[in-house]
């Protein structure tokens, strides 16, 4: 007889050690007919259709755009930087200091529920 320690808890697993080399045994056959049926593809000549649903057909063409699309808005870029060079630029303190407050604390509510 073969004694376990669980991690869930204090609690131990008593098992037969007979009865898991039979149930090993067993997922190892299991595994051989898995790996044998997944080996068999289809010839360099037969055509293979696939057909995909229109949500797959979707995020498909959203994602195609968004790896076209730049990483950076260069004209926002450039419109922020003139506004900060000229001195017209206004950061309200107050709000980024809310908004930062608000982003941690959602962050800290995130990692709770881990």
């Amino acid at each position: 007889m073969k004694i376990t320690h669980n991690k869930v808890g204090q609690n131990l697993n008593l098992t037969d050690a007979s009865k898991t080399d039979k149930a090993a045994e067993k997922s190892k056959a299991g595994a051989t007919k898995e790996i044998t049926a997944s080996a068999v593809q289809p010839s360099q000549g037969d055509a293979v259709k696939v057909d995909l649903s229109s949500r797959a057909q979707d995020i498909q063409r959203i994602r195609e755009l968004a790896n076209g699309a730049p990483d950076v808005d260069q004209a926002k870029v450039d419109k922020f930087q003139k506004l900060i060079d000229s001195g017209k630029y206004k950061v309200d303190s107050k709000a980024v200091a809310d908004r930062l407050v608000d982003e941690h604390l959602f962050s800290v509510g995130d990692s709770s529920n881990e």
